[in-house]
């Protein structure tokens, strides 16, 4: 790898890796790279999907199998899971290869799919959704660890500008699946169709993937303190969004901002981290690089409660509302695919920059109308979280491939990319429940829809603040 392989958005030169040439979609989806393309993007989809799949299935699994007071838990419990093998990838990848990795991860997915389709009752359920979270979990970190194995470094930026944008797609596609599935009564049969998509999966990466990862496998001891921690943190903010409004909810979300300070301390002194040991060197921009990732992620969290304020708010049918939920990722996966094209550096770095900016302004302009009477405000709603999602869509392929480029060690280098994925899964769980915080707090209505909105605006405010520092840097 050359120095240019390896220089930061903060060089005032425009990248050259890989000489002056410059990757195409034609490539990256051409004979050689089209299954490693396929199971890249397939991985992210699947879990993006289940996530969605299962919220709209919810409902009518409780009817069938009971369970009521365990609702909340369906999803903390697949969040968890997910987060606590999503920072075992690294290992994973050096030790089994980037196919034997996939394959572990899609039958663990397919296998809590099965046991969800099969659950007699709840418990059983909430057994298999912590399978479909462990898999789930090294699927999400793998989609974007190896890209660096399967792919040549010309084509990172549009095989990571396709991976992230498989997160709007599953937004999109998971209502509608699992909303289908409800409508016939068939709820088991939404998780029947995930296993077989999984399996299928499992077979191509087996054969379109690299059996050996080009990575040293020399990654110490499994860091058991820090994933530790990590999983008390997030499991601390997922019990914030289920406890009763006021001390309950303020114990829980200062426990787990104090569990997320004691993780840094531990991982910065363990001599085998979770996250790179560059993450903690002072002048070193990675941090920066993740915390933006996490704040462009929890934009997308707003979805949660989108259909239910356009019906509440606007007088939107179902299927009407469920479309407008879905705006942030529309807004991201369309605008991602353009952003990816781009090769030049110091365009790469202004785009990096503008995302949080459109994400802060779109935000800001949904919350401000909220109370606002006019028919038609609906549509300055939809102007306002298409350009929330495009900001994501701009800035997240290129903060993706500079968490790659942060060093130029091969260990640190994987460890880099999978954190990646790390980064996302763990502002998912964190701020889905933050959502559901400001909602409740805010009250019934538009005054919890304004409180989300100006929430969400002022954490892009902060990303606007974390990526001109690590550029700067």
């Amino acid at each position: 790898m050359t120095t240019e392989d390896t220089r930061t958005p903060g060089d005032s030169r425009d990248n050259a890796s890989a000489g002056t040439r410059s990757g195409s979609w034609r490539e990256l989806f051409g004979a050689e790279h089209i299954t490693a393309s396929l199971v890249l993007a397939g991985g992210i989809a699947v879990y993006a999907m289940n996530t969605f799949v299962t919220a709209a299935l919810l409902p009518s699994t409780v009817d069938d199998i009971g369970g009521d007071r365990y609702f909340a838990w369906v999803t903390t419990t697949f969040m968890v899971a997910s987060v606590l093998a999503s920072m075992l990838v690294a290992r994973s990848l050096a030790s089994w290869g980037a196919a034997r990795a996939y394959l572990i991860a899609f039958l663990l997915f397919a296998a809590g799919s099965v046991g969800a389709a099969l659950t007699p009752n709840m418990e059983l359920l909430l057994a298999s959704r912590v399978l479909q979270g462990l898999g789930g979990g090294l699927l999400a970190g793998l989609g974007y660890a190896v890209i660096r194995d399967a792919l040549p470094e010309h084509l990172w930026t549009r095989a990571t500008g396709l991976v992230s944008a498989m997160w709007g797609l599953g937004t999109l596609l998971g209502p509608t699946i699992g909303g289908v599935f409800a409508q016939i009564n068939f709820w088991r049969g939404a998780f029947w169709l995930l296993a077989v998509v999984a399996i299928i999966l499992g077979v191509l990466s087996v054969r379109g993937l690299p059996r050996r990862s080009a990575e040293s496998d020399d990654f110490g001891r499994v860091p058991v303190p820090s994933l530790t921690v990590l999983v008390l943190a997030a499991t601390a903010f997922s019990i914030a969004a289920v406890v009763p409004v006021g001390g309950p909810t303020v114990v829980a979300l200062v426990s787990g901002v104090a569990l997320l300070g004691a993780f840094v301390m531990v991982d910065r002194r363990a001599s085998s981290p979770v996250l790179p040991h560059i993450t903690y060197q002072r002048g070193n921009p990675l941090k920066w690089f993740y915390i933006v990732l996490g704040i462009l992620s929890a934009a997308a969290m707003a979805e949660i409660f989108l259909p239910k304020f356009g019906q509440e708010l606007a007088g939107m049918s179902p299927l009407v509302a469920g479309i407008f939920g879905a705006t942030v990722s529309i807004g991201w996966s369309v605008v991602q695919l353009f952003s990816a094209s781009v090769d030049s550096e110091r365009t790469r770095r202004r785009l990096m920059v503008l995302g949080p900016v459109f994400m802060t302004i779109g935000l800001t302009l949904f919350a401000a109308t909220l109370h606002a009477n006019a028919g038609w405000i609906a549509v300055i709603w939809v102007v306002g979280l298409l350009l929330a999602g495009a900001g994501v869509g701009l800035a997240f392929p290129h903060l993706s491939v500079a968490a790659m480029r942060s060093t130029d060690d091969p260990v640190e280098g994987s460890k880099a990319a999978a954190g990646v994925g790390t980064a996302e899964l763990i502002a998912n769980a964190i701020s889905s429940a933050l959502v559901g915080v400001l909602v409740v707090v805010g009250g019934p209505g538009a005054a919890g829809a304004m409180t989300m909105g100006a929430g969400l605006a002022a954490l892009g405010a902060l990303g606007v603040v974390a990526i001109t520092v690590a550029i700067r840097r």
